[in-house]
This record gives C-alpha cells, structure tokens and sequence, in this order.
C-alpha cells in the first residue's frame, strides 16, 4: 500500500511536444512586412543569398514575402521591382497584405483610395512616376484615373498574383493571423490580412506555428502558436527574417544606420 502511495505522489513522465518542422531538403526565410523601406530590403537579401549559400546545397530554397511591401516607407515602387527581379532567380512567393490589398482596390473605389492615401498610400505612389506638385494639384477622381498609367501593369499583376495563405511542413505563413477555433481551410480572407487582437491574444494550439506580421513588436515574438516578425521597418530601421530548416529557426536582420546607433547607445548605457 505505501509503494503505491509513493508511486501515486511522484511525478509522471511527460512527453516533450514535438518541434515544428519542414519537411526535409527544404528550407524557407520568411521576410517581414517591409513598408517601402527598399534600403533594408536589399540588405536583407544580401544577407539571405550569403547565409543560404554558407548553409549548403542540398536543400530547395524558397523566399516568402509576408505582405506589407508598400506603404508609408519612400520607395514602395523599388520594394516591388527588385522582389520581381529577384524572383526570375530563385523561388519567391508573396503573401497579400492588408495594405496591398487597399493599393488594389484603390484603382476601383474612390473610398477605398481615399483610405489608402490616408495611411501610408501617398508615398507609395508618389515613388512612382508623380512628383508632388502634380499630385498635389489633382482631384481624387483625376488621380484615380491616372493610376493606370502611373503603376506599371506588370506591378499589378504581380500583386493580384499574391497568395493568402502558405502552408509548409508544420508552418502555416500568413499576413495577419487566423481566426482561432476555425479550421485552416474555412478561414476568411479577411481575417488572413486584417486580423490581430483575437489572433494575437490567443494562446491555444492552432495545429500549426503561424508565422505572420502585421502587428509591429520591438522585437520577434517566438510563442509556442505563433512567430511575429513585424518589426516595423518604416519606423524602427529594422527589417527582419525568419529562417527555418528542419526543427531549426533563425533569424537575420537589417538595420539602417539610426537602428545601429540606437543599438550601440543601448549597449553603452547598459
């Protein structure tokens, strides 16, 4: 009777949860919502094309640009020239983003360009071929029919191209977030690129680690649920990459010089 007693009162072996994964021969960087911040951008690619390279063959890599791209940073027209260019030379898969979907739907409605110029539209599209004086000068419908010619076709099609939602091994990418408690398959699109408090307060499983931006943080938040790399370029100077092998996660950053000697200030003051 007392053996079993002793039994009862002692800790019971517990299986450790199992990592996430991506299946093997694969491996994925995940890039931050850039904002137009076309500086870090090409930083951070450098860096990928080095460390993808210092990590070896042997594995089919694949870049996924996680919304985001344009908007309130100068220079949204090179964010999404020089990803187009650097997909013709290695495998690049664009998710939409709140803020594409807005520049898109701005060629339609007059309502919905009036938001979009409201939070962070009008530098976006006057990193196109419009100078200031001439914007400026227009009337809200005149600048709606002049988007035709000031966006490349091909810009938009790209952006129409972009996916919602992608799926990997044990890694679901996506915007915004998902709504927790619907099925990966049943959620809105809506929801994949607008979502946050309900998504980010949630600390159940979601069957998957979903990796998202959207809502900035000083820093990544690595949660059991969910990985946020939005670490707001267009204000903070720092754009950030996830990379993910096997059971193995890492992560890149790029800083423009401000970010440096915040962080330098930082280490003297320590």
């Amino acid at each position: 009777m007392i053996k079993r007693f002793a039994s009862y009162l002692s800790p019971r072996a517990t299986a450790k949860p199992t990592p996430a994964a991506l299946p093997d021969g694969q491996r994925v960087y995940a890039i931050g919502d850039i904002h137009g911040r076309l500086d870090l951008f090409e930083e951070l690619i450098g860096q990928i094309e080095r460390d993808d390279a210092r990590r070896g063959d042997g594995c089919e890599t694949t870049v996924i640009l996680l919304g985001d791209l344009v908007d309130r940073g100068p220079d949204s027209a090179g964010v999404i020239q020089t990803a187009r260019a650097w997909a013709r030379v290695r495998p690049i898969r664009l998710l939409a983003g709140n803020h594409e979907e807005m520049f898109l739907k701005s060629f339609t409605s007059l309502e919905v360009l009036r938001h979009f110029l409201r939070f962070g539209g009008k530098d976006t599209l006057l990193s196109y071929p419009l100078d200031r004086a001439t914007y400026q000068d227009l009337t809200l419908e005149e600048l709606q029919e002049r988007l035709p010619q000031i966006v490349p076709p091909g810009d938009i099609a790209w952006l129409e191209a972009a996916e919602d939602a992608i799926r990997i091994g044990d890694y679901l990418f996506v915007h915004a977030g998902i709504r927790p408690g619907v099925p990966l398959d049943e959620q809105k699109t809506s929801d994949l690129r607008w979502i946050r408090e309900s998504f980010i307060d949630h600390t159940g499983d979601h069957g998957v680690v979903v990796v998202h931006g959207h809502t900035i943080t000083d820093a990544v938040e690595e949660l059991p649920n969910r990985i946020g790399i939005d670490t707001g370029a267009f204000m903070s100077g720092r754009l950030t990459a996830l990379g993910l092998e096997g059971t193995q996660r890492w992560y890149l950053e790029a800083r423009d010089a401000i970010a440096r000697a915040d962080e330098a200030a930082g280490r003297d003051a320590a």
